[in-house]
């Protein structure tokens, strides 16, 4: 009988880390034969995860420019697929998350009549605007795909409310895979300041910042409430790696340079991010990402948005929206850093996202669909 061929299409850095441990899950079954193409919508971001998880595309639409934007990715993506799938035919095509690199590909995929499937479906801030463009690139590949891997029950929820309720499975979220991997007690950093911080005796705050909806004002009112708290609190120590892009660099580096206990780094591998994540007192962010994998470390977020379509951490308990109005985030942040029993209640709460067998169901999802299996796989519970 003929291998399956799983393409697995992605092009960012959150994708990468997400979507390395599920190729390597489908390298382990006899049924499937995997094959990887990059966009390289993020370069250097991207290539780091490649590194970290020995992982070599078998494509590389290496598209990335100096002052990209959403329509170059868009068409760049959609013409280089259309080589690719010429060349190498896949019998599906797997997509992750709400990139633009995701949405594009399933684009291409649907326009040459390949199945799509989207793993973290179901993702909703109910706000087209924010995060933008990530929840309409999200709600775009929902509509196109064929197969949907919900990481929660909630997830799969929005979907049936949408319309959406065939071929529908809840796996967890591949990045608690990539935790159980990664993060390691005797880990050494490959950024050698990270190896010199004492994380027993002193608090790390970690904290990102990039978000494009937080360009401007709200930016601003982050570096500001960072600068007041790491000079009002001089016990502290922030690690801020701060995103490649133009505008966060200058925005970060103007506003917290010359602070002693700032320690501003350039973007960190998967590696060192998961185990600096791990060590650290809490953490403060805009991403999408750190919402799921910093809860799973037992580590309290602060979420520097107004909205996030990760409730489920929020219901849990471990992690607090704070937007980004400076005198929020010190009210916040102080809550946590002065009351050790709301700390407490924020660290220990259970972590909703998945329990590291996201890609094996994913995998025997995939084979029950093209008829190569049975049943379905057991579906992720929240205990």
């Amino acid at each position: 009988m003929n291998r399956i061929k799983v393409m697995s299409v992605f092009g960012t850095r959150p994708e990468a880390i997400k979507m390395c441990p599920l190729v390597k899950a489908l390298a382990g079954y006899p049924e499937i034969e995997p094959v990887v193409c990059v966009t390289g919508q993020h370069r250097e971001m991207l290539d780091q995860v490649l590194a970290a998880f020995a992982l070599r595309p078998d494509f590389d639409l290496d598209i990335m420019e100096k002052s990209q934007t959403l329509s170059s990715v868009t068409s760049k993506v959609l013409l280089g697929l259309r080589e690719v799938f010429q060349k190498d035919r896949p019998d599906i095509v797997l997509v992750h998350g709400d990139t633009t690199t995701s949405f594009a590909a399933a684009l291409a995929a649907f326009y040459d009549k390949i199945p799509v499937g989207h793993v973290e479906a179901g993702l909703r801030s109910f706000d087209k605007m924010s995060p933008y463009p990530e929840e309409m690139n999200r709600l775009l590949t929902g509509r196109l795909a064929d197969i949907h891997f919900a990481p929660t029950p909630a997830n799969a929820a929005n979907l049936e409310r949408e319309g959406v309720r065939s071929h529908v499975y809840v796996t967890g979220n591949t990045v608690i895979d990539a935790i159980h991997t990664t993060v390691r007690d005797d880990y050494v950093f490959d950024c050698d300041a990270l190896n010199h911080i004492d994380y027993t005796g002193r608090r790390v705050v970690l904290m990102t910042a990039h978000r494009r909806e937080n360009y401007g004002a709200p930016m601003e009112q982050i570096m500001q409430a960072v600068a007041q708290l790491a000079r009002t609190r001089p016990d502290l120590l922030f690690v801020y790696p701060v995103h490649l892009s133009p505008y966060v660099q200058q925005t970060a580096h103007g506003y917290l340079d010359g602070i002693d206990n700032i320690l501003l780094t350039e973007p960190l591998g998967v590696f060192d991010m998961h185990n600096l994540m791990g060590r650290v007192f809490m953490v403060m962010t805009d991403s999408g990402g750190l919402q799921e994998e910093a809860p799973a470390l037992g580590k309290p977020v602060l979420v520097l948005r107004r909205e996030t379509e990760r409730p489920e951490a929020v219901q849990a308990g471990t992690v607090e929206i704070v937007g980004t109005a400076a005198g929020d985030i010190l009210a916040h942040a102080g809550r946590l850093l002065d009351d050790e029993a709301h700390y407490l209640r924020m660290k220990r709460a259970v972590n909703p996202y998945g329990d590291g067998q996201a890609s094996r169901r994913i995998t025997e999802n995939l084979l029950f669909y093209f008829g190569r299996r049975a049943e379905p796989a057991d579906p992720f519970r929240v205990r």
